[in-house]
């Protein structure tokens, strides 16, 4: 008799925000989906990872990915950038940590499968060596098919005070150890003291179970993630508007579920009970979460004095630094181990050895409500994006691309007129009751209370620039009345 394959769901879980790389992270568009290392974001290096795992024991299924509703768009595009098209995506109302994402991950494939076996990990690390990293996936799937709750550790090289530890029974001589215990991010004597230890490994964040297995701990260590999470997804809905298996999780009861991570809600809890925790070692394959502006550096080939660059750089007398410019040129002289990003609004100029302090800056932000933490000039929308050139009193002068067969919403403005010139393609303009194509060199006027629509009919990319004038010009001074994407 043949025997029965493991039913395996890779799922991804792409709801950080990862401030400490700001200003190229912020919470519109987080680390996960920039290209850091090359030419494909770190979400679309996790999704490819998944391409090369097979086995004879088990069966690969589409992927699960659980992203922030502000998020959709951009996971779907990069998605289909890299030709996947069957996943799942579920969208959480609003940022719970990992512990309800895992759970929401486990009550959507025990719908589909008795009782699947999870590969879970986040969407924003880096591994280089893909194919060890398939083979420590393919042990870790065999042993959690048997009960097990299977970790991934990876040796320590430095005395690092941003990852959470795993210290394991390690007088086996084995590659797959017996859990201890886990232990929150240290501060750096405690870090320096693990590095010291041979049981001490670093907490990767990825895990290996089976379904029916996180469902009985999570009810067990924390019931109101479970229960609550439940209720939240009994009543969720697939929303067609949005295109694909996209999943809205009902809002309300998944407000009120307590926010915690899988280590903490859970793992902690558990050692020394009945679980069977386990850990397999990562050390060979080359991994970093990419965590803060050190970690890219470390993970970025280097000239013969050690600094690395992307972008329009030029160095003199400069050690150990990284420098990334994305808009401007930038020149650096007589520095060592510092790290300056530029982008189109924000500057950061940091010590590396303590760019774990650059979440300070986004705290400050936050607090001054000031919107460099939340968006970067170039603002992505589900039908292409705007960067916002100029503004001052009573203008704002936009550069607007319009991917082909999109449309903006069909809106009005209460307070602000808009001109719109074709640069690049072919635009359809509807304004009243009126519809006119629009090629390079032509224009439109739209006046404030006017019905309007903006959409390009073409097989090529639209870009127009749109100059606004009025006393009032916030992004808020939206009145949708249709929309192609869901949005309210």
């Amino acid at each position: 008799m043949e025997k029965t394959k493991i039913e395996v769901i890779p799922v991804i879980l792409c709801g950080g925000s990862g401030t400490r790389l700001w200003p190229l992270s912020r919470a519109e568009f987080p680390k996960q989906f920039l290209n850091l290392t090359d030419d494909l974001s770190l979400f679309q290096h996790t999704a490819n990872r998944f391409k090369g795992l097979t086995s004879n024991a088990f069966n690969l299924n589409p992927i699960i990915v659980i992203s922030g509703e502000n998020h959709r768009f951009i996971v779907k595009a990069q998605l289909a950038e890299i030709e996947i098209n069957d996943a799942t995506i579920l969208l959480e109302p609003s940022p719970k940590n990992t512990a309800p994402a895992m759970t929401l991950a486990a009550l959507a494939g025990i719908e589909d499968f008795s009782d699947p076996v999870l590969v879970v990990m986040p969407s924003d690390q880096v591994i280089f060596d893909s194919e060890a990293f398939r083979q420590a996936i393919s042990s870790a799937i065999i042993a959690a098919n048997n009960g097990s709750i299977v970790t991934l550790g990876i040796k320590p090289n430095s005395a690092e005070t941003g990852y959470g530890y795993i210290k394991v029974n390690d007088d086996l001589v084995a590659r797959v150890y017996p859990v201890v215990d886990f232990y929150e991010k240290p501060n750096k004597a405690k870090a320096e003291e693990y590095l010291k230890c041979s049981d001490f490994f670093w907490n990767s964040g990825i895990f290996v179970l089976k379904a029916s297995v996180w469902l009985s701990a999570i009810n067990r260590y924390h019931s109101e993630i479970a229960i609550k999470t439940k209720l939240a997804w009994q009543k969720r809905k697939n929303d067609p508007a949005l295109g694909g298996k996209i999943i809205r999780i009902y809002e309300e009861y998944f407000n009120e579920i307590p926010a915690q991570s899988i280590d903490y809600a859970v793992m902690e809890h558990a050692i020394d009970k009945d679980l069977d925790i386990k850990m397999i070692s990562l050390e060979t394959v080359g991994w970093s979460d990419l965590g803060a502006w050190d970690a890219v550096w470390n993970s970025l080939p280097k000239d013969v004095n050690g600094n690395a660059k992307t972008g329009d750089v030029i160095l003199f007398d400069t050690k150990n630094t990284f420098v990334h410019a994305e808009s401007r040129f930038v020149s650096v002289v007589g520095l060592e181990n510092i790290a300056v990003i530029e982008t189109s609004d924000a500057i950061l100029v940091v010590d590396r050895k303590r760019s774990q302090e650059v979440k300070k800056v986004v705290s400050f932000l936050n607090d001054s409500k000031r919107q460099e933490s939340n968006t970067h000039r170039k603002v992505h929308r589900p039908w292409g994006w705007y960067d916002t050139l100029n503004e001052g009193e009573n203008f704002k002068v936009k550069r607007i691309s319009v991917n082909p067969g999109a449309s903006l919403s069909l809106q009005k403005h209460s307070h602000r007129s808009e001109h719109w010139v074709v640069v690049k393609g072919v635009a359809e303009v509807l304004c009243g009751d009126k519809t006119e194509i629009l090629k390079a060199n032509s224009s439109a006027y739209i006046p404030a209370g006017q019905i309007h629509r903006l959409s390009n009919p073409s097989i090529n990319i639209l870009e127009i620039i749109e100059i606004q004038t009025g006393e009032y010009l916030g992004e808020d001074d939206i009145v949708r009345l249709e929309d192609n994407y869901g949005r309210e």
